[in-house]
C-alpha cells in the first residue's frame, strides 16, 4: 500500500454523486439504498461468527451499533460501513480452545483499545511512522497469512461432517459446497451492476437451497424460535468474566497493526471514490478511534472484532450514493434484525457446506489481496532485504510457528499469524536497505 502524505494529497471528484455525504434520500428510497449496504455486508458478517461460534445476533447487533459510533466519532463525513473482520477468525478460534470467553473477549477488547492509541498517535504526530512500520513488504505477506491459514478451515467445512476433527467424509457436502462455490464464482465475475457486489449473499441463497434439497439442513432451530426475541448477546459478569490474559493480548497485538494499514488502504479508496480528503477532514485519527471504539463495543457484547468493508465501498462506487445517511440507515436495520429470533435462527441453519463452499473464494481473495498489494506497490523481490522478510513471514504464518516463554509469572504463546506479522515489522526496522538487487 502506498500513500502520500496526509496534507499532501488532494482528491478530485471524477463523476458527480447522487447524493453526497451529508445529503438525506427520499423517504420512499431511503429503505432500498440502506438495504443495498446491509446485503453487501451481510454474507462475510454472518461467516465470522459462524467460524468462531460467536453469537450471530451479537455480530449484528455490534456491527449496527459500531457502524452508528462510528459516522458519529467522524462527525458524519466518512460514508464507512462496519462488519466482522476476517483477521481475527484464527486467533478467536484458537483462543477459545484454550481460554475462557471472558480472557478473549477481554483480549478483543484491548485490540481495539489499541486502535484508538495509534489514532491519537496519529492525531499528534502524523502517519509516516506507521507506514514505515508498515511498508507493503510486511503488511502483503500478512495478508496473505490470515487468508491461506484459513484455507483448511474452508475445505474441511466442505468435505466433512465433522470439520474439526476432518472426519465423516461427505459426498453430499462436497456437491452442495460446489454448487455454492460456483454460484459465487458467477456472481462474481459474470454479473454486472449491484448483482456483482452481493455474490458472497446470492452463493448462501443458492447453496441454501441445493441443501434443503440435499437433506442437509435442520430446520428445528427455526421452528422454535420467536419471531422477535432478546438478542443472544454475552453481558459483562451476567455471561462470563471479563479477565486479562497477557499471552492473548500479545497475540491480538500485531494483527491490529495489519488490520490498521487495511484500514488506512480503504481510506484512501474511499477519498478518491467521493473525491474528499477525509485524512484531513475529519482526520485518520478519528476514523481509527471510531473502529476501535466499534471493536471495544463489539468485544463487551460478544462480537467479533470490527472493520471498514470493501464490500460496502463497492456499493459506494457502483451506486454513487455517497450519504451517510444512508449508511446509517443500513446499520440501523442490522441492528433490528439482531432482535428477530426467526432470523438468527436461520442464520444458524445454514449447514457447514454451504459457508464453507463461501469461504473457500473469500479466504483466497484474502491471501490475493495480499499478493496484489505486493504487485500494486510493486515490491521489489530482486532485493534480498524484500525477499527475506516476505519468506520469513510466510512459512511462520502458514507453518503455524510458535513461541513460548515466560515473562515473570506471565506464560506468554505467541503463535502463527501474530508471530510472523511480529517477526516481520522486527526485520523490516532492524535490516540494513540493500546496496544491491542480485538475484539468487
Amino acid at each position: 500500500m502506498t500513500m502520500k502524505n496526509e496534507n499532501e494529497e488532494i482528491y478530485e471528484r471524477t463523476v458527480e454523486p447522487i447524493l453526497d455525504v451529508h445529503e438525506k434520500p427520499k423517504a420512499s428510497e431511503w429503505l432500498l439504498l440502506s438495504s443495498q449496504h446491509l446485503f453487501a455486508m451481510f454474507g462475510a458478517t454472518v461467516l465470522v461468527p459462524f467460524l468462531t461460534k460467536l453469537p450471530v445476533s451479537a455480530a449484528l447487533i455490534a456491527s449496527g451499533l459500531g457502524t452508528l459510533l462510528y459516522i458519529l466519532i467522524t462527525k458524519g463525513k466518512i460514508p464507512a460501513y462496519l462488519g466482522s473482520s476476517f483477521a481475527f477468525i484464527t486467533p478467536i478460534i484458537v483462543g477459545l480452545k484454550s481460554h475462557s470467553l471472558g480472557e478473549m473477549l477481554m483480549a478483543l477488547f484491548m485490540s481495539g483499545l489499541m486502535y484508538v492509541i495509534i489514532g491519537l498517535i496519529i492525531k499528534i504526530v502524523g502517519t509516516n511512522w506507521l507506514l514505515k512500520l508498515l511498508p507493503p513488504v510486511v503488511v502483503g505477506p500478512v495478508i496473505m497469512v490470515i487468508g491461506l491459514g484459513l484455507a483448511p478451515v474452508a475445505v474441511n467445512m466442505a468435505m466433512y461432517t465433522n470439520s474439526a476433527k476432518m472426519t465423516g467424509y461427505n459426498g453430499k457436502y462436497i456437491i452442495v459446497a460446489s454448487i455454492t462455490l460456483l454460484t459465487v464464482i458467477i456472481f462474481s465475475v459474470i454479473a454486472k451492476g449491484f448483482l456483482s457486489i452481493i455474490p458472497v449473499l446470492m452463493g448462501i441463497i443458492v447453496g441454501y437451497i441445493s441443501a434443503v434439497i440435499a437433506g442437509i439442513v435442520d430446520f428445528s432451530g427455526i421452528q422454535k424460535a420467536k419471531w422477535l426475541q432478546l438478542p443472544d448477546v454475552h453481558v459483562p459478569f451476567v455471561s462470563y468474566t471479563p479477565s486479562f490474559d497477557w499471552m492473548l493480548i500479545m497475540i491480538m497485538v500485531p494483527i491490529v497493526f495489519v488490520t490498521v494499514s487495511e484500514h488506512i488502504g480503504h481510506q484512501v479508496v474511499i477519498n478518491k471514490i467521493v473525491g474528499r480528503n477525509f485524512f484531513k477532514d475529519p482526520g485518520l485519527h478519528r476514523s481509527l478511534i471510531g473502529d476501535g471504539v466499534s471493536t471495544m463495543l463489539a468485544s463487551i457484547i460478544g462480537g467479533p472484532p470490527s472493520t471498514t468493508y470493501g464490500e460496502n465501498i463497492g456499493v459506494l462506487a457502483i451506486t454513487r450514493i455517497y450519504s451517510v445517511w444512508v449508511i446509517g440507515g443500513a446499520a440501523v436495520l442490522a441492528l433490528i434484525l439482531g432482535f428477530v429470533g426467526k432470523f438468527t435462527a436461520l442464520v444458524s441453519s445454514i449447514p457447514t457446506p454451504v459457508m464453507g463452499g463461501v469461504s473457500i473464494l473469500l479466504f483466497g481473495i484474502i491471501a490475493s489481496s495480499g499478493l496484489r498489494m505486493l504487485v500494486e506497490s510493486k515490491v521489489d523481490f530482486g532485493d534480498k532485504r524484500n525477499l527475506v522478510i516476505a519468506s520469513v513471514i510466510l512459512v511462520l504464518g502458514i507453518g503455524k510457528a510458535h513461541l513460548d516463554f515466560t515473562v515473570g509469572q506471565i506464560n506468554l504463546n505467541i503463535e502463527g499469524m501474530a508471530l510472523a506479522a511480529l517477526s516481520g515489522i522486527l526485520l523490516n526496522a532492524f535490516l540494513p536497505a540493500s546496496k544491491t538487487h542480485e538475484d539468487y
